[in-house]
């Protein structure tokens, strides 16, 4: 089982795409692939597309690396050399349309592990098939693509680097977050003018939470492993503020009374379904002991 690639079993029309597609001498003694460093898909299948939370994992789509690549013969995801100035998330995709067929829009973000070189990363993207997905062996660096049960992985013969994140990916694989965001305390915290106008105030909140679904959320706001997650978001909004209306990718919760009853009935609802961790921006102390209580974490207004 080569550690390096084998030109003498590389297909003869095979040709890099550009200079990115090259070897970086690092820091760290050893060598790596993609002078802007490199990503890779891996990808959920939980069984309905529905997100739900549950303990098996259900299944994810492994590449078996074809004999000349590097660390030929073994298993990972697929991915390659990310393109100058292209993100983590665009690179991975691509990677896996041209090694694995996949049909890119039947993909949504969950999070992201980076593992960091003096001169050279490679990050992890992980992702959620939101309904069937196919795949094949799309291009020569592919010797099979499959589906395989996440209970089985440890089993395949497998990559070295995705052998060492493969437990800390497979925990990550179990999360669901979600994040409640008191939009009268997190408002409050901005002195903007917001006492002036709460709907205006609350509609520039709701757009900065609609580019946070788009961008991610840094894994410290949630409490968890890995770099970026990309959490469902829910605004629970009070009193005059409710005029902000609805947002596109977050669900905006208007209060019919108290804005802090609402955010506890929602935090008990989402934990009924099994979202974990659920996450609530605020500094209300009253309002944080009560959905501790329910097994809910928080964080700081100034963080979203």
């Amino acid at each position: 089982m080569p550690d390096q690639p084998d030109p003498s079993r590389r297909p003869a029309d095979w040709r890099p795409e550009g200079p990115w597609e090259s070897w970086v001498e690092c820091g760290c003694g050893a060598r790596h692939w993609g002078r802007s460093g490199a990503a890779g898909l891996l990808i959920l299948d939980d069984g309905d597309g529905s997100g739900n939370r549950s303990d098996a994992v259900g299944r994810v789509l492994l590449q078996h690396r074809a004999t000349w690549t590097h660390h030929g013969d073994t298993w990972g995801v697929p991915g390659g050399a990310l393109r100058p100035g292209e993100s983590a998330w665009e690179g991975a995709v691509r990677e896996a349309i041209e090694e694995a067929g996949v049909d890119g829009d039947a993909l949504a973000p969950l999070a992201t592990s980076v593992l960091t070189h003096p001169d050279w990363s490679y990050t992890t993207v992980l992702a959620r098939a939101t309904g069937p997905l196919t795949a094949r062996p799309t291009d020569a660096e592919s010797a099979a693509i499959e589906w395989v049960n996440a209970a089985d992985v440890e089993r395949l013969p497998l990559l070295p680097a995705f052998a060492d994140a493969w437990p800390r990916l497979q925990h990550m694989l179990t999360q669901r977050p979600t994040l409640v965001v008191d939009a009268a305390n997190v408002v409050g915290s901005r002195p903007d003018g917001w006492w002036k106008d709460r709907a205006g105030a609350t509609r520039r909140l709701l757009a900065r939470l609609e580019k946070a679904v788009l961008d991610g959320v840094p894994s410290a706001v949630l409490g968890l492993p890995g770099d970026l997650w990309w959490p469902d978001i829910v605004l629970v909004t009070e009193g005059a503020a409710r005029a902000a209306g609805a947002g596109e990718r977050v669900r905006v919760v208007a209060a019919p009374g108290e804005g802090d009853d609402e955010i506890v009935a929602q935090v008990r609802a989402l934990r009924e379904t099994g979202a974990e961790p659920v996450v609530v921006a605020t500094a209300d102390r009253e309002l944080i002991a009560r959905v501790s209580a329910l097994g809910a974490g928080h964080t700081g207004p100034r963080t979203v």
